[in-house]
């Protein structure tokens, strides 16, 4: 396997493989680009055709928007997502439509080893993140490597979810707990 198959596997590769280092090179290029648009710039489609892996109907993104790859990140239709975004997609990270994403929200596939000499071998990896169908993710939340977000689930402002959050479920805090009301 290359160095990109394994980490969008989820396997250990090397970041610094150059395959993957050109794929970041163009994602960076493509992201400046984008994040110096405004509100109507016809340029705004065309570069988020080229810099995400699928794109549904009526996307917003208002920039800054951050990204490793980009070819990892799948939206749905009329997913909205507001200022300072960061998406580490080094596996796929997919929103599912009508989902409302706040600003500086923050969806982490990317992880490194625990033990030391792995780390210090240059050696990483990841897990996808996948949020459902008319979700709500509050500014400055944090969805962890792994986690799975089920439909109609709500996120509060500042949260870190650690673990999955089930459909219609609320979740707020630090690690993200299931709280009561709307």
């Amino acid at each position: 396997m290359t160095e990109k198959e394994k980490m969008i596997a989820g396997d250990l590769y090397l970041a610094g493989d150059p395959e993957l280092v050109a794929d970041r090179r163009r994602a960076q290029a493509l992201m400046a680009q984008y994040n110096a648009t405004v509100i109507g710039d016809a340029a705004r489609p065309t570069l988020l055709e080229a810099l995400l892996g699928a794109k549904g109907a009526r996307v917003a993104i208002r920039p800054p928007f951050y990204i490793d790859y980009g070819y990892n990140i799948a939206l749905g239709d009329d997913v909205f997502l507001n200022y300072g975004c960061v998406f580490l997609d080094v596996c796929a990270i997919e929103i599912g439509d009508m989902t409302q994403i706040g600003p500086y929200v923050q969806v982490l596939t990317a992880d490194h080893p625990r033990d030391a000499e792995t780390r210090d071998a240059g050696l990483e990896f990841g897990q996808p993140i996948t949020v459902g169908r008319n979700v709500w993710i509050g500014g400055g939340a944090l969805l962890l490597p792994g986690v799975s977000v089920g439909d109609d689930a709500v996120i509060g402002a500042g949260a870190v979810v650690t673990k999955d959050v089930a459909p219609g479920v609320t979740v707020a805090g630090s690690p993200a707990r299931p709280i009561g009301g709307h």
